[in-house]
């Protein structure tokens, strides 16, 4: 775990690239999630891509692949904002599917609201074109280990 704390820290300080620590996840490299700092907000990004096609008539993403973006996305954030990370796990998660979500790149934004000793609550909300106008929102509650990453 000092591997994992080492990478979250120089991700904080800019000295690492964030999808240094993207490349750690599985299924977060696996959906092709990027993250990019804009100012003092982190974006994520799900690119368009085949994989991620659920309907290739109209076309549009699969919900399965909006709601994994949303939870890795969730998950990455949160390692970066504890003071000591600690690996997140799921405990609730709620998707609301606002519109369809058309074949063309993705965005998410975290926002966490509330950090408790054993308990995360994050907000996350995508949105393809226009922020003001979400395609989806999810809340997720995730259970912190008590093992720091240094353990």
């Amino acid at each position: 775990m000092d591997a994992l704390k080492t990478l979250v820290e120089s991700c904080r300080r800019g000295e690492t690239p964030y999808q240094m620590l993207i490349e750690r996840v599985p299924y977060a490299r696996f959906l092709g999630i990027e993250a990019v700092a804009r100012g003092e907000e982190l974006l994520f990004i799900l690119p368009k891509s085949d994989t991620n096609l659920g309907n290739p008539t109209l076309p549009a993403l699969h919900g399965g692949a909006v709601a994994g973006f949303l939870e890795q996305a969730a998950i990455i954030f949160l390692l970066l904002e504890m003071g000591e990370p600690r690996v997140p796990k799921t405990i609730d998660f709620t998707m609301d599917y606002l519109r369809a979500g058309h074949f063309r790149d993705t965005f998410a934004e975290c926002r966490v609201t509330r950090l408790g000793r054993r308990v995360a609550n994050v907000h996350i909300s995508a949105w393809q074109v226009r922020r003001a106008e979400p395609i989806a929102i999810a809340r997720a509650h995730f259970l912190l280990s008590e093992e720091t990453a240094s353990d």
